[in-house]
């Protein structure tokens, strides 16, 4: 344990610690394997939703929801790490990326605090360096987390504060968010009541 540390937080790194090697133990079998290149990433996206799973599956998120923050993060960068080696005909490749991009957002949209300094920071910086990995390989499933990566905090765009919030903004603000944001953000305003938008 290092010095100061809790042992709450000391297993808490190790848990994290575990769970960067075991995806990097993915990535390591795919690329070695000798299946075909699809066989491979439908076993790889198998063993990486097993993992995320057992992972995710550790943390009490009723009580502190900031752990699967850092498990998202951790997964998403892993998996863009990986995505040059899968196949761009394993239907999973996309659909993973997809729902653990659309779940991570909703965990940010959902956090009832602000995220702590050195998460946000390590959140910024591996979906930075996610989103550029998959735009190398054509995939944009990252956009929304991208750009709210860029922001101070989730909730520091007082647009997008106003619309989940159930505030009346300016609807060229509105408009010009809900084309950015896409389908997460187009489903709750239809909650909200802005349906001729």
């Amino acid at each position: 344990m290092a010095e100061g540390e809790t042992e709450k937080e000391y297993d808490t790194r190790k848990a994290f610690e575990e769970l960067r090697e075991r995806f990097q133990g993915l990535t390591t079998a795919l690329k070695e394997s000798s299946q075909s290149t699809l066989e491979a990433s439908l076993h790889f996206c198998q063993e990486f939703c097993q993992v995320l799973v057992e992972h995710a599956g550790r943390w009490k998120t009723d009580e502190d929801p900031l752990p699967l923050l850092e498990v998202y993060t951790v997964a998403i960068l892993s998996f863009a790490k990986a995505a040059s080696c899968l196949s761009s005909e394993c239907e999973n490749v996309p659909l993973l990326l997809e729902k653990l991009a659309l779940s991570c957002a909703e965990l940010l949209l959902l956090l009832p605090q602000h995220v702590p300094g050195a998460l946000w920071e390590e959140f910024q910086s591996s979906m930075k360096l996610a989103h550029s990995l998959l735009q190398e390989s054509g995939s944009t499933q990252l956009c929304l987390l991208s750009v709210l990566a860029q922001q101070d905090g989730v909730w520091s765009n007082t647009t997008l504060s106003s619309i989940l919030s159930n505030q009346i903004p300016q609807i060229e603000q509105v408009k010009w968010k809900i084309n950015y944001f896409g389908v997460l953000v187009k489903a709750r305003c239809w909650g909200l009541g802005f349906r001729k938008l």
